[in-house]
């Protein structure tokens, strides 16, 4: 009876061994089964670029298996950050941040902080420390676009279009643009007419901005520095309405398909060629590690502000200058825009042949 009983009680202790092992092995399965969910808060979707990134974030989360949420600030932060709340609300496991306002996003990325939730700053910086930075070295983009206005004009009456001021990115350009500008501005090669900011980037407010200059200075200004695709935009069209159009350099960023049309057509001097497709992707990779509880792979820098005592972790990825010299090659060779879309304005015998 003693052995039978012993026997029983073997049996009996293997098989609560073996179904405690199949519980723990279905309690990792279900881990492992359980989808990430990305919340990605965009400030605007009314600019062309953040439309075009939704679109590359969407593909790259489903190809790695990850839900998404989008929401749509329309330009306004206070929106922005009760939208952010919402998604924590809605149990996201990462957020990804286009932030409107630098300063103000800073209280979303605290709300999710103090849920345990990971943010990235995409392309526009959030003075808060829990943020990785996922962007381009926005410095260089600055001194990219000036020194090829520079080249075309190297002395002359220049005028100043800034970004949106509550936009950390349009400090950082600014900063890139006056390391080529400021020494021929002390040397008196450069003249420098006058400076404005344009909220939200606005090419509206450009172009009120320029119209005004050159009505100020009988329209003698010899090159504008403007700060991204759009805002070249309002100015090209403030020069177009003098006939000016092609005869003062202009620069942007982003690559924007309305800017590469324009650098066709020799209205404006270059665009700085940010390849979103690979951002986005980096973004949707490292929100992914972020998830899972890792340090993005991919973190090659830092970002810091001392004005505002931050330092983070950043993700930088690389930027080429685009002019009418490389456009068909980095544009319509690399993938970005069609060749019938970039050179629509300009008479098919004159298109670059592949």
């Amino acid at each position: 009876m003693t052995v039978r009983r012993g026997l029983r009680l073997v049996t009996g202790g293997l098989a609560l061994v073996f179904l405690l092992s199949m519980m723990l092995v279905n309690t990792g399965s279900a881990f492992a089964a359980k989808k990430v969910t990305i919340g990605v808060s965009i400030r605007s979707l009314s600019e062309e670029r953040w439309a075009r990134e939704k679109v590359l974030m969407e593909e790259k989360a489903k190809k790695l298996g990850a839900d998404i949420i989008f929401t749509d600030a329309n330009n306004d932060e206070f929106v922005q950050n009760s939208q952010i709340e919402n998604l924590i609300a809605r149990g996201v496991d990462v957020l990804i941040i286009i932030a409107r306002n630098s300063d103000v996003a800073a209280n979303g990325v605290e709300m999710a902080a103090k849920e345990g939730i990971p943010c990235i700053a995409y392309d526009v910086a959030i003075y808060h420390p829990h943020a990785i930075y996922v962007s381009f070295d926005s410095v260089r983009v600055g001194y990219e676009m000036a020194k090829a206005v520079v080249e075309r004009v190297p002395k002359g009456r220049y005028f100043w279009i800034g970004g949106s001021p509550t936009d950390d990115n349009a400090y950082l350009v600014r900063k890139g643009h006056f390391q080529v500008l400021q020494p021929l501005i002390d040397r008196g090669d450069i003249q420098l007419l006058g400076e404005q900011w344009c909220d939200a980037w606005s090419p509206e407010e450009a172009l009120k901005h320029v119209e005004n200059a050159l009505t100020a200075h009988g329209n003698r200004i010899d090159a504008i520095i403007c700060s991204n695709d759009g805002t070249a935009g309002g100015a090209v069209q403030a020069l177009k309405e003098q006939g000016l159009a092609g005869k003062v350099p202009t620069c942007g960023q982003d690559a924007d398909l309305v800017a590469c049309q324009r650098i066709a057509e020799g209205t404006q001097t270059v665009t700085i060629f940010k390849d979103v497709r690979i951002l986005a992707s980096t973004a949707i990779e490292a929100a992914m590690e972020l998830a899972q509880g890792k340090r993005p792979s991919k973190i090659n820098g830092k970002y810091v502000n001392e004005k505002k005592g931050i330092e983070q972790d950043a993700i930088f990825v690389d930027v080429v200058p685009v002019t009418k010299d490389n456009l068909y090659e980095v544009i319509v060779k690399g993938g970005f825009h069609k060749l019938e879309d970039v050179y629509r304005n300009i008479p098919k015998d004159q298109w670059p042949k592949g």
